[in-house]
């Protein structure tokens, strides 16, 4: 029995294979490192983008409803419910069961970004629903507009919550840029709201253009320093279907914001600012989601790091030790 169990032990070691550092990782004993996300496509990176754009168009909404601005405010109310709503609706069809959304809401784990993301999700919603119901219907205009300003105060947490729900997974390609992720959704998001605003409230599109502007220009460097900061990770944002994707984003960001400066002389030039502003978001949210699972599928963006990482360490013991 002895023999046979040294006999199962050899084979056993032989079977696991070493991969010798110069190698390049393409397989992990024939399965891949990380199990690959099974969100599905388009209704992830829809809800990703739509519950953004409705958390930036319901601080549009409050913002302007401040400053006297009751079209633009419209817009915003109308664009934060609609957004908020169809992005429920992209969830609930990716789990599967309404009922799965629901059971997300039993309890509330403060240490757990879904939770939370439930939390912040589920009563914006509601709020933004409800004020827009108000504003479309003229009745109850007080608990209305209380339900908008609400909304706006959880905005700009909507805009941000679901940067930190990639980024607390263990994908290397979300993970590595939890810093600036959070930065790049909200400027894609704040883009996007401005572009509803220029689109849909032309006579007071003025702070709708600023915010495009605005949004661009941290969305445009966010992504740079996050690519520059990943490492390996870097390369699956600028190969393949994610670097086009997000070069397609970047370009119709950069147009868009181009054209949000000049868009108060022509109403066709901001209806293409908006046009351009809201394919680059949808771009960016479907970029970023791709270019995750490719650092879930491919081993060696998991293997390649933690092997630099495991040399630093041992560089510096050694230091330490001499």
């Amino acid at each position: 029995m002895a023999a046979r169990g040294r006999g199962r032990a050899h084979r056993r070691r032989a079977h696991r294979r070493v991969v010798p550092r110069e190698e390049k990782v393409t397989f992990y004993y024939g399965r891949p490192v990380l199990k690959e996300p099974v969100w599905k496509v388009p209704d992830v990176p829809a809800y990703l983008y739509l519950g953004g754009m409705a958390g930036a168009s319901s601080t549009m909404a409050l913002l302007a409803e401040l400053t006297g601005r009751p079209r633009l405010a419209r817009a915003g109310r109308l664009a934060a419910a609609v957004g908020a709503t169809t992005s429920v609706g992209f969830l609930v069809h990716d789990l599967g069961r309404p009922m799965r959304f629901l059971a997300m809401l039993r309890v509330l784990k403060p240490t757990s970004p879904l939770s939370v993301g439930s939390w912040i999700l589920a009563p914006f919603s509601g709020l933004a629903g409800a004020a827009a119901a108000s504003e479309l219907t003229g009745l109850l205009p007080l608990p209305g507009r209380a339900a908008g300003v609400v909304a706006g105060v959880i905005a700009p947490a909507m805009t941000t919550y679901t940067a930190v729900l990639l980024s607390d997974t263990a994908v290397p390609g979300w993970h590595e840029g939890y810093r600036e992720l959070p930065f790049v959704f909200a400027g894609s998001a704040v883009s996007s709201a401005g572009a509803v605003g220029m689109v849909a409230a032309p006579a007071e599109s003025g702070p709708a253009r600023r915010m495009a502007v605005a949004g661009s220009v941290l969305e445009l460097a966010a992504s740079r320093r996050m690519e520059s900061r990943l490492g390996l990770a870097a390369e699956a944002y600028r190969t393949g279907r994610a670097g086009r994707v997000l070069r397609t984003a970047r370009a119709a960001t950069a147009v868009g914001a181009g054209l949000a400066l000049v868009a108060g002389r022509s109403r066709a030039a901001a209806i293409a600012a908006g046009g351009c502003l809201t394919l680059g978001a949808i771009a960016t949210r479907f970029g970023v989601f791709e270019a995750g699972r490719e650092t879930a599928r491919d081993p060696r963006y998991v293997v390649e790091p933690q092997r630099e990482r495991v040399g630093e360490t041992g560089s510096s013991v050694r230091g330490q030790q001499h």
